[in-house]
């Protein structure tokens, strides 16, 4: 067990299912004593569960953080509970895929106010309570679509976009504060989670996360390691490098290729039931834990993920061959003389 995180007190929003869940088992793992924020009691419970198995202690506060109150009286108490908050995830979310056409304005403004204004509160509750204490860091669960906007999926990318912008500026102020509070954006590729099967969607058929796809503890293990380093912003996945250095370099190329290809690679082969439930306005009952129905498909491992966190590692390798090459090249001329 890693004793650095025994006594680290983690708030993670959204921790009833998906990347959340992921995450809270996570931190357990490492000993950490967690507040599950989120609004679907069955799922937090679950989550507790899970928490307690793994060797970390769990506080339930059913939230919702589209509500600043709420999200105040979430982090009191916790703290009231386990004492100073150390890290704060903001992982919360829901959305809708439609075209942009047949989204209403209340469902534009919930997915706002959820899955970017959550974020804006959870920020602003966290460093009420860090910036005194100078120390203390906010983890933002980001997206490749936090820069690349892609088809039936306007108001979560809008959303993303808008946790991004203001990531980037809070950031500026803490610097200008000289503050020790470290801000960063864990930025995702496509991940196998349940809200495949609880957003609201207008599509004829199942929704599926754009391939290639990764598991849920990809995701968790990038958050677990953005708590213990200082980094600003961490991509996790090449989909993700690839979506971000691709968008500043050819955005118009991307906009015709997704127009063609966007709409089928966010569904499946299967019809929806348009009578199912969802949860954009209240919660969707039941424990769905961190997997989506996509686990066949999915990847449990990211050499690119490996290779952020391990740069001194990667650096000496390539210092050890351009050397090697060097010897070779050296010894072939000798030999050619």
């Amino acid at each position: 067990m890693n004793t650095m995180n025994q006594s680290k007190v983690v708030v993670v929003t959204g921790a009833s299912a998906g990347v959340g869940r992921a995450t809270v088992r996570a931190f357990a793992e490492q000993g950490a004593r967690i507040g599950l924020l989120a609004r679907g009691e069955t799922g937090l419970e679950g989550a507790r569960q899970d928490v307690e198995e793994a060797g970390g202690e769990a506080l339930v506060v059913p939230t919702d953080v589209s509500d600043a109150e709420q999200v105040e009286a979430a982090a009191e108490t916790v703290e009231d509970e386990f004492g100073p908050i150390d890290v704060w995830v903001n992982n919360a979310m829901t959305s809708v895929f439609s075209p942009a056409s047949e989204m209403t304005a209340e469902e534009y403004r919930q997915v706002t106010e959820v899955t970017y204004l959550g974020y804006v509160h959870g920020t602003k509750t966290a460093l009420d309570r860090m910036r005194p204490r100078d120390e203390g860091t906010i983890i933002q669960v980001g997206s490749a679509l936090a820069y690349r906007g892609i088809p039936l999926q306007s108001a979560y990318c809008a959303s993303k976009h808008a946790i991004q912008g203001f990531t980037e500026s809070v950031r500026t102020e803490l610097i200008h504060e000289d503050s020790d509070v470290q801000l960063t954006m864990v930025e995702m590729p496509a991940m196998n989670t349940p809200q495949f099967d609880w957003l609201k969607n207008r599509l004829p058929n199942k929704p599926q996360p754009v391939p290639p796809i990764y598991q849920p503890e990809v995701a968790a293990r990038a958050i677990v390691w953005a708590a213990e380093h200082d980094r600003d912003e961490l991509w996790v996945g090449w989909p993700t490098v690839k979506a971000i250095i691709g968008n500043r370099i050819v955005p118009r190329w991307l906009d015709r290729r997704l127009a063609q290809s966007g709409y089928e690679s966010q569904q499946t082969d299967e019809p929806e039931d348009a009578t199912r439930e969802h949860n954009l306005w209240n919660p969707v009952q039941g424990d769905y834990g961190a997997h989506g129905r996509f686990d066949e498909q999915s990847r449990t491992w990211s050499s690119q993920f490996w290779l952020t966190t391990h740069r001194r590692v990667v650096a000496l390798i390539g210092m050890a061959i351009s050397g090697l090459i060097g010897i070779i090249v050296t010894k072939w001329r000798t030999q050619s003389k």
